[in-house]
C-alpha cells in the first residue's frame, strides 16, 4: 500500500502489485537459469520483489510497510517501514553491485524525514553513501528490521 500522511503533495495512492514468490515468477516467464534471469528485462523487478518479501518476513508484528511516490515531481521510495512510534525508515532497492540512489529518493526523504536511510543491494558489505544513506545486503537488512 502507498504511504501517506496529511500532506499537501499529490501522492500516488494506488497500491503496487508484487508476485511474492520470485521462483514462481521466473517459472511463469520460462526463466530456468541464472543467466536467463539476469538477462531478462524484469530482473530488477524480480530482485525488488525478492528483497521486499525477505524484509516483510522479518518485520515484527504491527510494523508498517509501504511505498512512497509523489505524482508530481517523481520522488519515490521503494519501501517505507514504520514501527513502535519511531520515524519511518526509507529503503531503496538496487540490483547493481555498486548501488547509488537518485534524486527522487532524496526528494522523497525530504518529504517523509526518515530516521534511517538504506539502499539494499546484492552484496554483503555495508558502507556509507552520501547524505546519510547506508548500503546493506538483503540478509543484513532482514536481521536489522527485526528490531524496528
Amino acid at each position: 500500500q502507498p504511504w501517506h500522511t496529511n500532506t499537501k503533495k499529490r501522492l500516488v495512492k494506488s497500491p503496487k502489485v508484487y508476485l511474492r514468490d520470485s521462483g514462481i515468477a521466473h517459472a511463469l516467464l520460462g526463466l530456468v537459469t541464472k543467466d536467463m534471469i539476469l538477462g531478462h528485462p524484469l530482473a530488477g523487478a524480480s530482485w525488488e520483489g525478492f528483497v521486499i518479501e525477505n524484509i516483510l518476513a522479518s518485520l515484527p508484528p504491527l510494523s508498517g510497510a509501504n511505498f512512497y511516490r509523489s505524482a508530481s515531481h517523481g520522488s519515490e521510495i521503494d519501501l517505507v517501514l514504520t514501527g513502535k512510534a519511531r520515524k519511518p525508515w526509507a529503503i531503496e532497492i538496487k540490483r547493481n553491485p555498486a548501488p547509488q540512489v537518485g534524486r527522487g529518493f532524496h526528494l522523497a526523504c525530504q518529504d517523509i524525514l526518515p530516521e534511517r536511510k538504506f539502499v539494499v543491494y546484492p552484496g554483503t558489505r555495508q558502507f556509507s553513501l552520501r547524505h546519510g544513506v547506508r548500503a546493506i545486503g538483503v540478509r543484513a537488512m532482514s536481521k536489522l528490521v527485526t528490531n524496528l
